[in-house]
C-alpha cells in the first residue's frame, strides 16, 4: 500500500498552523504566495525555513532576488491570504492590491501584519516536489516594534518612525495594532478562541517547543 497524495495533505492537515504570505522582489518585479510550510531553524544565528513549490510561478523570483519575507498574518487579512493563493490578475500584475513597506533586503512587508521576517538566502535544498530554503533573518518586527541585524540594514527601510524615549533617547517602532492571528486547520481557515489562554509549559519541554 502506497502513501496517497490525498491521504497525506488530511493527515497533515490535522497539524494547525498559522498563515503567511511570503514576499520577494527581483528586477522582474513583485511577488508573493501564501505558505504555511514555514518554520524557525535556529536561534544563533536566526534562521527560518520555507517551502515552495517546483511549480510555482514564485520561485524564479526567490531565486533571482536571493530574498524572501514571511508576512504573519491577522484574522482580519484572510482576503489576502486567499488572493495570494490563486492565479489571478491581482494577484500577478497588481500584487492584491496589498499597501506595503520595506525593512533590510527591499521584500515587500504587507501593511498591516502581526509581525514580518526579513531574511536573505544562505541555502536551498531538494525536497520532493518542493524547494526548501533556509533564510538569515536581517530584519524582523512584531507588536509596532522592528529589530534589525545591523546599521546597513536600516538604511532604505520606509516602515519605522523614528521616537525618542523619556531618557532621550531614539528608538524605532513601526505602525500596528496587536491582532489574532490567522490559523489553519482542517483545510479551512479559524480564528483562535480569546477567552482560553494558559501560559507556556516550555520551560520544563524540550527547548525546541515555544
Amino acid at each position: 500500500m502506497t502513501i496517497e497524495k490525498d491521504f497525506f495533505r488530511q493527515v497533515m492537515g490535522q497539524f494547525a498552523t498559522g498563515v503567511t504570505v511570503v514576499t520577494t522582489r527581483s528586477q522582474e518585479g513583485l511577488a508573493g504566495l501564501t505558505v504555511n510550510s514555514f518554520a524557525s531553524v535556529s536561534l544563533d544565528p536566526p534562521l527560518v525555513m520555507i517551502c515552495i513549490d517546483l511549480h510555482s510561478m514564485v520561485l524564479p523570483f526567490i531565486r533571482a532576488s536571493g530574498t524572501f519575507a514571511v508576512n504573519i498574518l491577522t484574522s482580519e487579512q484572510e482576503a489576502l491570504s486567499r488572493c495570494f493563493a490563486t492565479t489571478s490578475e491581482e494577484r500577478y500584475k497588481h500584487f492584491c492590491h496589498a499597501s506595503y513597506h520595506v525593512a533590510a533586503t527591499g521584500s515587500p512587508i504587507i501593511d498591516g501584519v502581526l509581525a514580518f521576517i526579513d531574511s536573505r538566502i544562505v541555502a536551498e535544498y531538494p525536497g520532493g516536489d518542493h524547494a526548501i530554503f533556509l533564510g538569515e533573518v536581517v530584519a524582523m518586527g512584531t507588536d509596532g516594534q522592528a529589530a534589525f541585524n545591523s546599521e546597513a540594514d536600516k538604511q532604505h527601510n520606509t516602515l519605522i518612525e523614528w521616537h525618542t524615549d523619556q531618557a532621550g533617547e531614539a528608538y524605532i517602532r513601526y505602525t500596528n495594532d496587536q491582532k489574532e492571528p490567522l490559523a489553519y486547520y482542517r483545510s479551512q481557515y479559524r480564528h483562535l478562541a480569546s477567552d482560553y489562554q494558559r501560559p507556556s509549559l516550555a520551560a520544563y519541554y524540550d527547548e525546541d517547543f515555544e
